[in-house]
């Protein structure tokens, strides 16, 4: 068997580590020794080059390629176009973001719609290519982590994009759950400890907040917003000298790619600058080039007051989902011995003191937040190969998951931040005479009613016996397991015998598209590994 690898798939950068026998779990670095990669893919349209760039490679070229380089899929992964957050993504994003036949969000590249599961995918495989060349050994099965807040929709179309990558994956596993295990919260002491886990990456937010007693983590609460990281704060910087460009030369550069992909560079750059600088300076010459008889240039000068003064919002989103995971657990600040520390936006001055001021103490640094996941996600893949010392993870539902009741009515089946694997179940009984079958929508939230939620597919129940109307009764059995996954099962009572279910997801990839861009993956590879006929 294949060694198991553990990938951070994040949405600015992702990471890759293994698990070692005797000395833990290590980061695979890859060229130039970097230790992470950019979560970014170019599609070129030069067939003798693959037509994909992955990682460094596309990132270096992203501003002359802007149109045709996607980065932050992971943000569009499971999601809908029409929600809000990839509403404003789509304004600012130098690439086309398209809604597919199911309504999901899709890029569009020329006249291509891609999904993000197979941009994802290019990703993964860099990422497992990476790893065969540092272990010198095929690679094939990994752990791979998720944000906490992820739904099933996201989760499925993770374990999507690995299937299209050659990677059979393992385990989903929550992010802020690899972190603990990376951090060693379980080595600290012996005794009950109390920890909370501050994720803030490039595109999302968890909270977990968890106990940790003799090798086992039990999650007590989770809280998120899966909508929320590194590239909101960016987005401010850039929302900022685009309006004061438009002020000044009446020019709204939201319609240039090229300098919105300028411009979202600089935005990152003064971003970390201002994480350990009091200013940050740009310069960008030639940003706009058809402005009557002179190209714009720009030079700007940003305090970390400023930044601070204009993401304000931002920090304030995170308090919410902190203090509501504490509530949920039963716990108040004073309760948590110890905040960890994961994401690469945690690094931020601003972000830290709102750690501080809602936790009510000074947040570990102690692992650095690009590498803990993957760190993590590794050393659960030592545990799934019996390598490593034999550590519980005991996770939680992030969302609660019921039906449609009435025209618009939500009836919860399971509750959030319900201990996983956790299995409920509710009973229907028909409504006409000799039906034949009954349908019950799926949806996962935290509202009253099906429209503040998520619909998560459409279940129909058939082959029922015949009867009176109200005779025939079913039992819907919800399961969600250790990875957050949702399956459902029904049976008629009065037989025992089990209804035929079939799920049909509101989004997502179905089998025949995996097969479909798993056999063209495949004809590409074969096509551009083959040599050039002689003439």
């Amino acid at each position: 068997m294949s060694r198991i690898i553990g990938i951070d798939l994040g949405t600015t950068n992702s990471c890759v580590a293994v698990f070692d026998s005797g000395s833990g779990p290590r980061v695979l670095a890859g060229s130039a020794n970097r230790r992470t990669t950019p979560s970014v893919v170019a599609y070129t349209g030069e067939r003798n080059s693959g037509d994909v760039l992955v990682g460094e490679k596309a990132l270096r070229q992203a501003v002359t390629n802007p149109k045709r380089t996607v980065m932050g899929a992971k943000r569009l992964i499971g999601r809908k176009v029409n929600a809000k957050d990839v509403g404003w993504f789509a304004r600012t994003a130098p690439f086309r973001i398209v809604s597919a036949p199911n309504g999901d969000a899709w890029v569009r590249v020329d006249d291509t719609p891609i999904s993000p599961q197979e941009v994802a995918s290019h990703v993964l495989r860099e990422l497992r290519t990476q790893a065969e060349e540092a272990l010198g050994e095929p690679v094939t099965r990994a752990v791979v982590t998720v944000p906490a807040y992820f739904d099933d929709s996201q989760r499925q179309a993770t374990r999507d994009a690995g299937t299209i990558a050659g990677l059979d994956i393992c385990r989903i596993l929550n992010e802020p759950t690899a972190a603990a295990l990376a951090y060693g919260a379980h080595r600290v002491r012996a005794g009950r400890r109390i920890v909370a886990v501050f994720d803030l990456g490039g595109g999302t937010f968890d909270i977990s907040i968890m106990a940790v007693e003799d090798n086992v983590f039990e999650v007590l609460a989770t809280n998120g917003d899966s909508a929320l990281g590194g590239d909101d704060w960016d987005r401010v910087l850039i929302d900022h000298w685009v309006d004061s460009i438009f002020d000044e030369h009446r020019v709204d550069l939201t319609s240039d790619p090229v300098a919105m992909g300028r411009l979202k560079e600089a935005a990152e750059g003064a971003k970390r600058a201002l994480s350990s600088e009091r200013s940050a300076s740009i310069q960008l010459p030639y940003l706009h080039a058809a402005h009557g008889p002179e190209p714009i240039h720009i030079e700007r000068k940003i305090t970390r007051d400023q930044f601070n003064a204009l993401s304000a919002d931002l920090v304030e989103r995170l308090k919410a989902p902190c203090y509501g995971a504490m509530n949920d657990a039963g716990l108040v600040a004073s309760d948590i011995e110890e905040v960890l520390l994961v994401g690469g936006m945690s690094r931020a001055p601003a972000v830290q003191a709102a750690v501080e001021s809602i936790f009510e103490q000074t947040a570990s640094k102690a692992a650095n937040p690009d590498e803990v996941v993957a760190l993590g996600a590794a050393a659960h893949a030592g545990i799934l190969a019996g390598d490593d010392e034999e550590a519980t993870l005991l996770d939680v539902a992030p969302h609660t998951i019921g039906i449609k009741v009435g025209s618009t009515g939500f009836a919860a089946i399971i509750k959030r931040n319900s201990m996983l694997p956790v299995r409920e179940h509710k009973l229907f009984a028909t409504n006409l005479d000799d039906q034949e079958f009954v349908e019950v929508e799926i949806y996962q939230g935290e509202s009253d009613t099906i429209t503040g939620n998520r619909k998560l597919g459409q279940v129909r129940l058939g082959g029922l016996p015949k009867g009176k109307a109200g005779t025939v009764r079913i039992k819907l059995m919800v399961t969600v397991d250790v990875e957050s996954i949702l399956s459902v099962k029904a049976t008629e009572l009065s037989t025992g015998k089990s209804a035929q279910v079939r799920i049909t997801p509101s989004g997502g990839l179905s089998q025949d598209d995996l097969e479909e861009i798993v056999e063209k993956r495949r004809t590409e590879a074969m096509s551009i590994a083959r040599p050039p006929e002689d003439d």
